[in-house]
């Protein structure tokens, strides 16, 4: 669960509700969340309106046919911009559906970031990242929320019984991982402190699949499945 000192107990108490329902828990933190849930009557009902927030956006979402887009395209995507620019919502929004929304479970996906990232107080504007596979179709949403990485699965990723990293591609750097992620479920990862100042919009983030327990060079050895440039809301 969040620690962050800055949350104010009434945040707080939302803020462990939704990451509940997200599913982006430990599993003792999830059982801990069950236990109180039994006596505090307040916290269910924060659980019963996320549950009912998040459910009821994803089912007002129409599916979208997606374009068929080339693995040459992706690359384009998350290359450098060739200029600096401040992104609204509403720009990112349309940055979302340049990737094709691929349909209502792409979109409760993005809901669900959008809501978290929310209820994290921040003193900048959070980062956000569509990853997406060779044929365009989007995989995951991640988020930035201050040392904290939010990864919400919009499909399930791959059957490969192979780990799933995730990594951070820098400018002009070899890739950082970021740890395994699980490739059907919502995860909330930290991200380590010397990378967490240099997480910009230039940077980018990838998945591979790599042998059990992860690479064993530091570096990507095994296909890249999805990938993905940050935005600044």
């Amino acid at each position: 669960m969040s620690d962050d000192d800055t949350i104010d107990p009434a945040d707080r108490g939302k803020l462990v509700a939704a990451e509940y329902v997200l599913g982006v828990l430990g599993a003792e933190e999830r059982r801990e969340v069950e236990r109180r849930l039994m006596h505090e009557p307040a916290l269910a009902a924060e659980v019963a309106f996320w549950e009912e927030r998040l459910g009821g956006l994803a089912d007002a979402v129409a599916p979208v046919t997606p374009p068929q887009y080339t693995w040459s395209q992706i690359e384009a995507a998350i290359a450098p911009p060739q200029a600096a620019r401040r992104a609204s919502l509403w720009q990112d929004l349309a940055f979302w559906r340049g990737f094709g929304i691929a349909s209502a479970t792409l979109a409760a996906a993005s809901i669900a970031a959008l809501v978290y990232i929310g209820l994290v107080p921040a003193t900048r504007a959070p980062l956000m990242a569509t990853l997406a596979g060779s044929s365009g179709q989007p995989n995951v949403v991640a988020a930035v929320t201050g040392n904290d990485l939010l990864v919400v699965p919009a499909a399930l990723l791959t059957n490969d019984p192979r780990a799933v990293e995730l990594w951070l591609i820098l400018p002009n750097q070899r890739p950082h991982s970021l740890g395994l992620i699980h490739p059907g479920q919502a995860m909330r990862l930290t991200i380590p402190p010397d990378l967490a100042g240099r997480l910009t919009a230039d940077a980018a983030l990838a998945i591979s699949l790599e042998p059990p327990g992860g690479s064993p060079t530091g570096q990507p050895t095994g296909p890249v499945i999805a990938s993905g440039k940050l935005t600044r809301l």
